[in-house]
């Protein structure tokens, strides 16, 4: 080779490599480039699950990612809660749910990698986004900017988990599964409003992170401004408009939102899988290599780390694993589906970029094509409502409306975003055969609150100052004089107290007795009690107990943000006119009486004498302590408290805290829901005048087999003998498939190659384990309609469908029908496409029906 030729192919390699950009950025076997992430030098597409170790419990984890692996995920994504790690200065806590090491050591024992979001910052739905609340009362601090304060306890935090995973070999650099970390959290708006001292603060966080050492690359996402090294990275509902910061960074997506996180009050917010697997298709088409799915099992907000305020204690999020770690179908197995076909392109999609043509109005084709023969295609129908046909390759598509066609080999389709072809499961709770014992109560007796470990101070408190977040509630009670001579008191009208308040409930006790109650929602925190009050000539008790329900998770400086009674407070209708009572002497008392004699735990039940709860159920007495006791029922189904019949409060299981209850009714719009569009939390919601949440997660690993104490603490007056135990299981399976090949769909049959092989599609359904098909609900072979729950039938019906499904199913706990005329028969309606739809009934075997 001459001179002249070597330096072009010098200049060649050299111009390619600056196209990829800087290959070994992180010096270990985890490093990017501007098409992916690269682990021992191959460039990866990875899909990512968050799923947060608080929010289940040790006996779950490796269940759930097992599962996630099961379902095509590479990644196990987490935060790292401070909080809950270091409750109190220099006092840490790992044990338990909160056993980081034993997450991680379960991720790579089940050969996944793990993405570790350090923040400390978090946001998530979680009490005080993740900051431990003594941190707000560091001298001088300033939560999230150029702070020093703050900088050297978020430092301090930062690197002492960051030892924890090096000491036990976590990071990939060392051989573990960690091969992301995350600093800070969705950043970038907060940056934009505090300018420079915004800036200054992101670019030390980011710098300290580096310095760390931990040999895997960092990421930063919604921050547009993220240095180098630290990866910028998307969070959202979509983010196929999403670009790196700089030309060699990859294309992250680190919270692809499966749903949409729930406020009591408020309807269920679900996302529909077939908008979900368009938005990560259209992402990957458009050169994304990494997508986390927020969440992939949001589990159950415990204790009281719920944030917000009002975030309910399920934090369901409509993830393909639910609150109770069970397969939720068709989101798991459509997303399953699409992982398989999206890893069948990923050597195309990760050696270059694509040519992408137009195929009409709202369509396009993004092709992935290289010299080594490789070729994917993404053929893309934008339209919200309309199917198109179009050609690409000189062959006829039909796409659906909103919707995206893989085609691994630029010829087949393998996968369609909108065709759901796998089973849907009804899940439903069930009665057990556990019975509660008797139940008994005690009265926190408001009438006679006394001075202990109280505080009084003229005008009014703000609640965390002090209460630092020990208890829900705090007290204000102030004393009201009133002269005999007072018109009300001689048949005139009642005054009217008026409480302003910034958080979260209020209930208002005038001497001893609930006068009436008040809340706030998440939009509107500030609001008023307005009423009229009983009051008698002398010395009058008012007590107000402030209730907060989370503490603030997000906004600028959340830190500084007041909760509880701040005023004005003021009687009308004296004959003295207006009497404001803000400034005159409370008295402050932090938690219920019943917290403090510890009631909740076995060993504090016997510091008071309950009586039975028929007497205390008949007054209806608001804050009321109710305890029985229950056996654990037999089987593994997932178990729940149904709490009908209670108003608010708080739920202990022998002594560990469910969390925070309320059966407030949700109100808004529960329209039908249309896959096409762009998503939004309002769009898809359902439980509108039902309670947001009426049953609560009880872990299986938190019973003994005998004399499980269940305490309940009531703020309003509920009738604890119905509350019951339940049972989560999936009753209900449903499928539809139409008469064509799977693979190919039936969209799609014309643009299959006549000389190849073709299989007739079979529909699959199967129970849980320990269930069988009992019965068929629902069965047609022809142009049924509806969905699973509601289907009905169309004008084109075989007789033989009934028959031929309790035949093949009754009885199995799975089963397999092929979808093809000579299997039901005969042709119900010829040239017509058909589909089988199917509803089948689970029910327990025998050897589980105890269970």
């Amino acid at each position: 080779m001459d001179t002249v030729s070597v330096s072009k192919l010098l200049f060649a390699v050299f111009c390619f490599a600056l196209w990829l950009g800087p290959l070994q950025l992180v010096h270990s076997s985890v490093s990017y480039d501007r098409k992916a992430i690269v682990i021992n030098g191959q460039r990866r597409i990875l899909f990512s699950g968050s799923i947060h170790y608080p929010r289940s419990t040790p006996d779950m984890w490796e269940d759930l990612i097992y599962k996630a692996k099961a379902g095509g995920i590479d990644v196990i994504e987490t935060y790292v809660f401070w909080n809950v790690h270091e409750p109190s200065p220099g006092n840490y806590n790992f044990e338990g749910r909160y056993d980081l090491v034993r997450f991680m050591k379960t991720i790579q024992n089940a050969g996944l990698y793990a993405h570790l979001r350090i923040g400390p910052y978090v946001c998530a739905e979680w009490n005080f986004g993740g900051f431990p609340v003594w941190l707000k009362y560091v001298p001088g601090i300033s939560f999230r900017t150029d702070n020093e304060p703050f900088k050297r306890a978020m430092q301090g935090f930062t690197e002492m988990i960051v030892g924890m995973m090096k000491s036990e070999r976590l990071y990939e650099s060392q051989g573990g599964p960690i091969i992301l970390s995350q600093i800070e959290n969705e950043y970038g708006p907060q940056s934009k409003l505090l300018g420079a001292a915004g800036q200054n603060y992101m670019n030390w966080a980011a710098k300290m992170a580096v310095e760390t050492g931990t040999g895997v690359p960092w990421v930063m996402c919604k921050e547009e401004d993220a240095p180098d090294p630290v990866i910028n990275t998307c969070n959202g509902f979509y983010c196929d408009k999403f670009i790196p910061n700089r030309p060699y960074k990859p294309t992250m997506w680190t919270e692809a939102w499966t749903g949409w996180f729930s406020e009591f009050g408020s309807p269920i917010h679900g996302r529909p899988v077939q908008d979900l697997a368009f938005a990560v298709a259209k992402f990957i088409q458009q050169g994304g290599s990494f997508v986390n799915y927020y969440m992939y099992h949001g589990g159950t907000n415990f204790g009281r780390t719920a944030g917000g305020p009002f975030i309910t204690t399920s934090y369901d999020y409509d993830a393909p694993l639910d609150e109770y770690g069970l397969i939720r179908q068709p989101k798991y197995g459509h997303l399953k589906e699409l992982h398989k076909a999206i890893k069948m392109c990923e050597r195309a999609l990760v050696s270059t970029d694509p040519v992408v043509t137009s195929l009409g109005s709202f369509q396009q084709a993004h092709v992935y094509s290289t010299e080594s023969g490789n070729c994917a295609a993404f053929l893309s129908n934008y339209d919200t409502k309309s199917a198109v046909r179009v050609m690409f390759n000189n062959m006829h598509y039909n796409l659906p409306p909103w919707s995206i066609s893989i085609l691994p080999d630029c010829r087949n389709i393998v996968f369609n975003t909108a065709k759901v072809g796998v089973q849907t499961s009804q899940m439903q709770m069930l009665p057990t055969d556990t019975q509660m014992f008797s139940w008994d109560s005690f009265d926190e007796d408001v009438s006679s609150l006394d001075d202990s470990f109280s505080i009084t101070a003229s005008g009014l408190l703000e609640q965390i100052n002090v209460t630092r977040d020990t208890s829900d509630y705090l007290w204000y009670i102030a004393s009201v004089d009133i002269g005999s001579s007072e018109s009300f008191l001689r048949g005139g009208e009642l005054p009217t107290l008026i409480v302003q308040s910034t958080g979260h409930a209020v209930h208002v006790f005038i001497n001893g007795q609930l006068s009436g109650s008040v809340y706030g929602t998440r939009e509107n925190k500030r609001f008023t009690y307005t009423g009229r009050v009983k009051l008698h000539a002398g010395t009058n008790r008012i007590a107000l107990l402030s209730v907060a329900v989370g503490l603030p998770n997000i906004g600028g400086h959340f830190e500084t943000w007041n909760t509880g009674i701040l005023g004005p407070i003021v009687l009308h209708g004296l004959d003295q006119g207006k009497w404001d009572l803000s400034w005159q002497r409370w008295t402050y008392k932090v938690g219920l009486r019943g917290e403090a004699m510890n009631l909740a735990s076995p060993n504090g039940i016997s510091s008071v004498e309950w009586m039975q709860s028929s007497l205390a159920i008949q007054k209806k007495q608001p804050l009321t302590w109710h305890k029985t006791y229950f056996n654990a029922p037999e089987g593994d189904e997932p178990l729940a408290l149904d709490m009908r019949g209670m108003g608010k409060g708080q739920i202990w299981i022998n002594g560990l805290s469910i969390g925070r209850y309320w059966t407030a009714l949700a109100t808004g719009n529960c329209n039908n829901c249309s896959y096409g569009g762009s998503f939004r939390p309002s769009k898809c919601q359902v439980g509108c005048g039902q309670p947001t949440q009426r049953w609560y997660h009880v872990p299986r690993s938190w019973l003994k087999p005998n004399h499980n104490l269940l305490v309940v603490f009531e703020e309003l007056g509920g009738d604890p003998s119905r509350i019951s135990l339940v049972k989560r299981s999936v009753r209900s399976v449903c499928a539809i498939v139409s008469e064509y090949h799977p693979n190919i769909k039936n969209w799609q049959i014309e643009s299959y190659g006549k000389s190849e092989e073709f299989h007739p599609p079979k529909v699959h359904l199967r129970c849980s384990p320990g269930y069988a098909i009992s019965s068929i609900k629902f069965a047609s072979f022809g142009t049924p309609s509806g969905t699973c729950g509601n289907y009905e039938l169309g004008a084109c019906h075989s007789p033989a469908s009934y028959a031929i499904l309790e035949k093949k199913c009754i009885g199995k706990p799975r089963c397999l029908v092929t979808v093809s005329n000579s299997i039901f028969g005969q042709d119900p309606c010829p040239n017509v496409m058909k589909w089988l739809s199917v509803q089948a009934v689970c029910s327990p075997t025998a050897t589980n029906w105890r269970g």
